[in-house]
C-alpha cells in the first residue's frame, strides 16, 4: 500500500467510523451470532498474493460489525465500561500513525515526559498530595502484579528476584472476598499462590474487617508465614464494595505492611471532590491503580498507578541491560523499568486529549449524571412487581433479582437476565451475592442518556411482565 492509497482509504475509515459511532443504538448490544459463526466466514489458509484492499474492507464491513459486542453502545450497561470519548479515538489514531515503541525516554522523548505530566495532572485531578508520582500501565491487572511483586520482594529483602522462593518463608497477601480476581492472578503469576492469599471476612457493609485483619496476619506470624501486604478495594467489581481504607492502612502501618489500592472502576469518580470519602485515607497508601479507560473515557487500554514512593517497584522490576542504557542521561526516566513489560504504547496522548477536550468539569458532569441516573433507574426497577434490589447504588452499580411468586428465584433471574441481553436493546451482567445469582447494573458508557438508562428500565419491566 502507497501513501496515496493510504490517505484515500483512512478518510474512508474516518467515514465509517463516525457512521458506525453514529448507529450504535440501532443496533444491538450484544450480537445475534452463534460461536464458530465467524470462524467459518474466514478462509482456512492464508493468501499467497495481496487482495485489494477493497475486498478486504468489503469482508470486514460484512463478517465483524455484525458479531461484536458494542461496548461503546450507550445502552451498555454490562461489567464496567471500556469508554472511548471520541477525542480520544482521535488521538490513538494519531499514535497508531506514530507506531512508536516507548520503552525508553530516547526512544520516544515526548511520550516519555507527556505520561509524567498526565500522571501528575491526574494527580491533581483525584486530590492526592504532591510528591506521588506513577507510570501508565496497560490494565489494573498489570498494576495490581507490579504492586504484589514489590510487596513479595520488599517482603523478602529483595532476595527473590535473585534467589526465587525455594527455601523462604512464604510471602502472605491480604485481601477481601470483594477484591478483584486479578489479584489472585498476580499471587499467581508472582509465585505466591493462591494459599497464600488471605481472604479477610467482610463487614455488614461488605468491606474487609480491620479486626479480622489483625487477626488473620497475627496468627500467620504465630505460624512462621511472612506477612507481606494487603490489597484493598475500592469500588470492587461484583457490588462496587469499599474498602475502609483508613483502618486498613492503620493496621498495614503498625505491621510494617505494604498496601495497594484497588480502585481500577471507582478511582475515575475521585474527580469529583465529593465521592471521595469513599477512599478516605488513600493518600497513607503505597500503591494505587484506577482505570480512566474504565469510566473517564480513555480509549482501552489505559490504567494509571500512582506510587508514594516509586522506588521499591522500581528495585522490585527495574532490568538494565547495555542495549538499554541511554548513554550520557542516565537521570531520564524509563518508564519501562517501572512495569513488568519492556514494550510500552504512547497512552498518554489520550489523556492529555481527553482532559483538553473535555475539561475536569466536563468529566465530572457525566460522572455525576451517571451516579443520579443510576439512582433513578434502581428506584424504578424496585417498584416493579417481583422485583428486589439487593445490593443498593454504590457509586453507579446496584444489583437486583426476580423474584416472582412461586418460582425459583435464581432460575428466574437467570431466565430473565438471557432475555435481555437477548433482545438487543441493552446488556448487562450477573454475579453472585452471599449465595444468590444477581443481576448488576451499572451506568458509565461515556455517551449513554437518561433516555438510554431508562429505556433499559422498561426493557427489564417489560420482559418480565412478558413471563
Amino acid at each position: 500500500m502507497d501513501l496515496a492509497e493510504f490517505t484515500t482509504w483512512s478518510k474512508r475509515i474516518a467515514d465509517w467510523s463516525a457512521d458506525y459511532l453514529r448507529s450504535l443504538r440501532d443496533r444491538p448490544v450484544r450480537p445475534r451470532t452463534a460461536p464458530g459463526d465467524v470462524i467459518a466466514a474466514l478462509p482456512v489458509s492464508p493468501p499467497e498474493g495481496a487482495e485489494p484492499m477493497a475486498r478486504i474492507f468489503a469482508d470486514f464491513e460484512r463478517i465483524v460489525p455484525g458479531a461484536m459486542t458494542h461496548w461503546q453502545h450507550p445502552r451498555f450497561f454490562a461489567y464496567f465500561p471500556a469508554n472511548a470519548a471520541p477525542a480520544s479515538m482521535l488521538a490513538e489514531q494519531l499514535a497508531n500513525t506514530m507506531a512508536a515503541q516507548c520503552m525508553l525516554w530516547q526512544t520516544s522523548p515526548a511520550a516519555t515526559e507527556m505520561e509524567t505530566r498526565m500522571i501528575d495532572w491526574m494527580r491533581q485531578a483525584v486530590g492526592l498530595p504532591e510528591g506521588w508520582r506513577g507510570v501508565i500501565q496497560d490494565s489494573a491487572s498489570s498494576a495490581t502484579l507490579s504492586a504484589i511483586m514489590t510487596m513479595r520482594e520488599r517482603a523478602l529483602d529483595w532476595r527473590g528476584i535473585r534467589s526465587g522462593l525455594a527455601g523462604e518463608a512464604a510471602p502472605r497477601i491480604y485481601a477481601s472476598a470483594q477484591t478483584h480476581s486479578s489479584v489472585d492472578k498476580a499471587c499467581w503469576v508472582a509465585g505466591i499462590g493462591q494459599d497464600n492469599l488471605v481472604k479477610i471476612p467482610t463487614r455488614a457493609d461488605h468491606g474487609m474487617d480491620p479486626d479480622a485483619l489483625r487477626a488473620a496476619i497475627a496468627a500467620d506470624r504465630a505460624a512462621g508465614h511472612r506477612p507481606a501486604g494487603i490489597v484493598i478495594c475500592v469500588g470492587g467489581t461484583s457490588i462496587g464494595a469499599c474498602d475502609p481504607v483508613a483502618e486498613i492502612v492503620s493496621v498495614a502501618e503498625k505491621e510494617g505492611l505494604y498496601t495497594h489500592i484497588d480502585a481500577a472502576w471507582a478511582g475515575s469518580a475521585m474527580v469529583c471532590k465529593e465521592l471521595r470519602k469513599a477512599w478516605s485515607g488513600a493518600e497513607l497508601a503505597d500503591s494505587i491503580v484506577f482505570n480512566p479507560h474504565k469510566w473517564l473515557g480513555a480509549q482501552f487500554d489505559c490504567s494509571i498507578q500512582f506510587l508514594k514512593n516509586p522506588a521499591e517497584q522500581l528495585r522490585s522490576l527495574t532490568l538494565r541491560p547495555d542495549y538499554l542504557e541511554t548513554p550520557g542521561f542516565d537521570e531520564v526516566v524509563n518508564y519501562s523499568e517501572w512495569t513488568v513489560p519492556l514494550g510500552r504504547r504512547f497512552r498518554a496522548l489520550k489523556l492529555w486529549f481527553l482532559i483538553r477536550a473535555y475539561g475536569l468539569e466536563g468529566l465530572r458532569e457525566r460522572i455525576r449524571n451517571h451516579i443520579a441516573w443510576s439512582r433513578e433507574a434502581e428506584a424504578a426497577i424496585a417498584a416493579l412487581p417481583g422485583f428486589r434490589i439487593v445490593t443498593d447504588g454504590r457509586f453507579s452499580l446496584f444489583t437486583f433479582r426476580f423474584e416472582p411468586a412461586g418460582e425459583d428465584a435464581d432460575a428466574a433471574t437467570a431466565a430473565l437476565l438471557e432475555r435481555i441481553n437477548a433482545d438487543g436493546r441493552t446488556y448487562l451482567t450477573q454475579t453472585r451475592h452471599q449465595g444468590q445469582y444477581v443481576i448488576r447494573f451499572q451506568v458509565g458508557q461515556f455517551d449513554c442518556t437518561r433516555e438510554d438508562v431508562m429505556t433499559a428500565v422498561e426493557v427489564i419491566g417489560e420482559l418480565a411482565a412478558a413471563v
